[in-house]
């Protein structure tokens, strides 16, 4: 785990857009706009809205949900210490598309958006890493929708996993903890599937040995095996 407001580069996820930052750009970055602390399940940002600041997560996890036709609540993505979120509505000018909601307590800098246009403009570094890390999501997304089709719902929920994992899981005795707790029907919007097929499979996976959840979080047990009932062995971890 970081120090909130650490710079080093080894205290970041490598994947999230303070990871991939060079030293001076990450600096300046987060030398912007001004430190806010929210409790567990406080509202970051609410889908509808017309403001326009982004926020950069110091520490803590993020849920981003939008409303679906029939009303419901969808899941659509987990961030973490080392993102942005709210960059979207910064980047179009159109209301915010979802709502991003803390898992547990979370820090982060609120990035005002004139502030921030001009940090962009300036530093072309920001610019054009920001515009990578927003293209990564969109293959993300599209890989899920691609799954949908191709594997059962158990292997969907392993690659969601083994993914989350990789990209915000910190190993410990237990297996590698994914600090942020997703529930049933969050996972279900994740992974396509029906919430009774979830249940059925996050028994087999803590039956198994693979999985255990916990309060706020989830630890896989053997990332190894799970990889592989991910069919994604063969990939690079």
């Amino acid at each position: 785990m970081h120090m909130d407001g650490a710079i080093g580069s080894e205290e970041w996820p490598a994947r999230s857009l303070l990871g991939l930052l060079s030293l001076p750009a990450r600096r300046e970055l987060l030398g912007l706009g001004t430190r806010a602390r929210f409790e567990a399940d406080a509202v970051l940002l609410r889908e509808g809205m017309n403001d326009q600041h982004a926020l950069l997560l110091l520490s803590g996890f993020a849920k981003v949900t939008a409303t679906v036709e029939n009303g419901e609540s969808s899941l659509l993505a987990v961030r973490a210490a080392g993102d942005t979120v709210g960059e979207m509505a910064l980047m179009t000018g159109a209301p915010r598309s979802a709502t991003v909601t803390a898992c547990g307590p979370l820090t982060a800098r609120v990035l005002p958006s004139g502030a921030l246009r001009q940090l962009l403009l300036r530093r072309p570094e920001i610019s054009m890493t920001l515009t990578a890390v927003v293209a990564d999501r969109l293959r993300w997304a599209n890989r899920r929708r691609l799954d949908f089709r191709g594997y059962p719902a158990k292997v969907r929920l392993a690659r969601l996993l083994v993914e989350l994992a990789a990209s915000y899981g910190s190993s410990g005795p237990g297996g590698v903890v994914i600090g942020c707790r997703l529930t049933q029907p969050e996972l279900a919007t994740l992974v396509g599937a029906a919430e009774t097929t979830i249940h059925k499979v996050l028994r087999e996976l803590r039956e198994e040995g693979l999985l255990e959840t916990g309060y706020r979080s989830t630890a896989i047990r053997d990332l190894p095996r799970l990889r592989r009932l991910a069919d994604l062995a063969h990939e690079q971890p």
